[in-house]
Formats: C-alpha cells, sequence, structure tokens
C-alpha cells in the first residue's frame, strides 16, 4: 500500500513526497479512507504510531476541497491536545502536509502571552491545534468561535483525563455545533475513556493498533537492579559508558528531574529538564536543542514528554519505573520507531520491582536483567520475573499498588 493508493489529492502527495513518506503506518492506511469518508472515528493507539498523518491529512483534503476565497477564513477544524509539545507537534505535522494548499493552521496554548496568538487568529485561521485551557480563555475574552467547525479531534484522551481536563472537554464540546465529523484518539481504552468517547462520537467506525509487542521486540530492553541511592552514580555510568547521541531520561516527578540534571552537572554531564514548572520557552529552548544534538541528555517527566519526537532517538532510560505499566510502552515507543531500532534500560530499587512485574506481564516478556554492572542491588533481591511463577502474588513491603501511588506528573497541566 502506498499514499497514492489512498485517493489523496495532488497537493499532499507532493508533501509527503517532499518528506520522503511513500508508505502510510498501518493506522493511516486503516483510518484516512475511514476519514474522507467523512465518518466519525474511535481510534486505539499510542504515540508514535503515526495517528497525527491519520486525522490531519483527511482534514486537510476536506478544508482544501471546501474553501471559499471570497469569503474570511473561519476555524473550521479544531484539534485540542493536552500539552503544549504535542500541540506545537501538531502543528508543526499540519503545516508540512497542507504546504501546497491554501490553508492556514496556528497553534494556541497557556504559559505564554497571548498576543502572538490571537493576532494570528485575527489573521483568520482554518485549522487550529489548542490545549484546553488557553481555547476556553480565548472563547470567553471572544477572540475565538467554535460555531463554524466542521472537524473536531480530541487526542490524547487518556491523558486529558489523567490531567483532570475532563470539564474543561465537556465545557468544549458545549460550544460545537451537532453536525461535524468527530475524531477521538486515545491509547487506552478505559471505562471513562469509553463514556467520553460516547459523548463526542456518533455511530463511529473503530480502528486499534496495538504496538506493544512489535514496539517491545524492536526495542533492545534490560533492567538494572540498584538501591535509589546508586541511581545517579549508575546513569552517569551509563552514559558514559554508551556515548549515545541522545538520550531521553524519564523521571517520575517534576522535583526528580531537576534533581538529576543537578547531579550529572556535578560530574560533568551537560543535561536540560523538561516538565511542567519550566515555561514555555524554556521548554523549547531545550526540546529543540536535544532534537538539533546541542543537548544530548534530555530529563523529563511522562506529561511533559508527550509530543517528543525525535528522530533515531539512540536510548531511553527509565530511572524511574512507572506506576502504570502502559506508560512504560510509551516510554520506550520513543525510540526504535519506523525501522529504526532501539535501545531502552530501566533502573529497578527494591520498593519498584512489583511495577516490574506489572510491566513484564503487560508486555508478555521478560525483561532481561544485567547482573554485569558496578551498581548491582543484590540486597533482599528477587529474583527476575521468568524465575518467580511461584511466587506471583508477593510484593515487597515498602512498594505501593498503582491505585495508592499515582505518579505525581500526572494531574499537572504541564
Amino acid at each position: 500500500m502506498t499514499f497514492k493508493e489512498l485517493d489523496l489529492i495532488d497537493p499532499i502527495l507532493r508533501a509527503l513526497e517532499a518528506e520522503g513518506y511513500t508508505q502510510p503506518t498501518p493506522i493511516q492506511e486503516q483510518s484516512i479512507p475511514i476519514l474522507l469518508k467523512k465518518r466519525d472515528l474511535l481510534g486505539c493507539a499510542q504515540t508514535g504510531t503515526g495517528k497525527t498523518a491519520a486525522f490531519s491529512i483527511p482534514i486537510i483534503q476536506h478544508l482544501h476541497a471546501e474553501v471559499d476565497p471570497k469569503q474570511k477564513r473561519q476555524i473550521r477544524s479544531l484539534i485540542v491536545t493536552p500539552t503544549r509539545e504535542l500541540a506545537l507537534q501538531i502543528d508543526e505535522s499540519i503545516k508540512t502536509y497542507a504546504k501546497f494548499t491554501q490553508l492556514k493552521s496556528t497553534v494556541i496554548f497557556g504559559g505564554v502571552k497571548q498576543l502572538s496568538q490571537t493576532k494570528a487568529l485575527q489573521q483568520g485561521v482554518d485549522i487550529l491545534v489548542a490545549t484546553p485551557g488557553r481555547l476556553l480563555d480565548l472563547i470567553a475574552q471572544g477572540f475565538i468561535s467554535l460555531k463554524h467547525i466542521k472537524y473536531f479531534v480530541l487526542d490524547e484522551a487518556d491523558q486529558m483525563l489523567d490531567m483532570g481536563f475532563i470539564h474543561d472537554i465537556k465545557k468544549i464540546l458545549a460550544k460545537l455545533p451537532e453536525r461535524r465529523q468527530s475524531l477521538f484518539f486515545s491509547a487506552t481504552m478505559a471505562p471513562a475513556i469509553i463514556e467520553l468517547s460516547n459523548q463526542i462520537l456518533g455511530n463511529p467506525e473503530k480502528v486499534t493498533i496495538q504496538p506493544k509487542q512489535t514496539t517491545a521486540e524492536k526495542v533492545d530492553q534490560s533492567v538494572y537492579m540498584v538501591s535509589k541511592d546508586d541511581k545517579v552514580k549508575l546513569l552517569v555510568h551509563l552514559i558514559n559508558e554508551k556515548e549515545a547521541a541522545s538520550t531521553l531520561v524519564f523521571s517520575r516527578t517534576k522535583h526528580g528531574a531537576n534533581k538529576i540534571v543537578k547531579k550529572l552537572a556535578q560530574a560533568g554531564i551537560e543535561a536540560e529538564a523538561i516538565h511542567g514548572n519550566k515555561s514555555q520557552n524554556i521548554r523549547v529552548k531545550a526540546l529543540n536543542g536535544f532534537k538539533e544534538g546541542r543537548i544530548k541528555v534530555l530529563v523529563a517527566t511522562d506529561i511533559a514528554a508527550r509530543g517528543i519526537d525525535v528522530e533515531e532517538l539512540s536510548l531511553v532510560i527509565n530511572y524511574d519505573l512507572p506506576n502504570v505499566p502502559e506508560t512504560y510502552v510509551h516510554r520506550i515507543g520513543r525510540t526504535g520507531r519506523a525501522k529504526a531500532s532501539g535501545e531502552a534500560i530501566s533502573f529497578c530499587d527494591a520498593e519498584e520491582r512489583a511495577y516490574l512485574r506489572d510491566i513484564q506481564k503487560l508486555i508478555k516478556q521478560d525483561i532481561p536483567l544485567v547482573e554485569d554492572q558496578p551498581f548491582h542491588d543484590t540486597s533482599k533481591e528477587e529474583k527476575p520475573a521468568k524465575k518467580e511463577n511461584n511466587n506471583r502474588n508477593s510484593r515487597p513491603k515498602n512498594s505501593r499498588s498503582r491505585k495508592q501511588q499515582p505518579s505525581s506528573t500526572y494531574g499537572n497541566h504541564s
């Protein structure tokens, strides 16, 4: 299957060709024909599967056909996404795919002054990419009207709920025209997600892409048993040993991310952190530096990392294991994209061993244990998952269940 076989218009095909894209990903191949028929879509897909192109290309094709040069531009497509980084990435992709059309897009998000955003809106916009808070703020100020929306996308719905945006989403839905094409994407389909999708969609087509095992198979994974006190030393050791072109380090908390950067600096390793307490300008500067190779090590919380799309990312290090196993798949999926292979290393201290079991159960494979390393922790050590079948119910005394200990990055509007 090629993009030419998907009945796409010439301006879009030229844009895709200019980027070197010839074959659609599975979600693009399945979604684009549905969306070109103007059907509603419920998509279950993770970051890195190509869903931005899957929903933006059909919208661009519809809007291009409907352009009336005699009329003032009105916002006819709205894409709502949870984080600033992801909003910026989506807008950048739309501009790429629409560059041979006359369509205009812009992006709005909080954390920065609104003047440049309101100026862009006043000049006329066809496609608006927005985070919920700033969108509602500019609607209240009279800068945005949603009455002309024909195409609505809610992206990363699971993260919307995790970040506490459910009430904002309901306010936005109340302002949309009833007659519209709606697209809903989420990496997971928990009951709360399904309930929200039912409020947005009308008899949708469904597309489910499950890259869990393919991602896990493509990425060279390993786990290092290490005490909490030795994690920084192990991180310094690995960064120096691996000499990777780019290393993305995941911290469970914003405070932890800052601490890691400080400790790395003391060891002579330059790194930057991105999380919800950093200003938008600092986050964009750090992310651009990482993408361009000026910054070799980026430390991020899970939500701030949404939207990070770095070609040929060499190494992902889980400094803290996530307490939600699906998050692990999101993280390691940032390396080993497309046809590239990648490497993902996880640190596991005594309190995180229950999380490790949950992750291995989800991906249906055992993550190889690296014992030949200078900070290997043998104290109270359990056997690796593949050898602990007779003791599945044991949990470390100090560990908490996932429900008892939600990630502290969730619930912050980073």
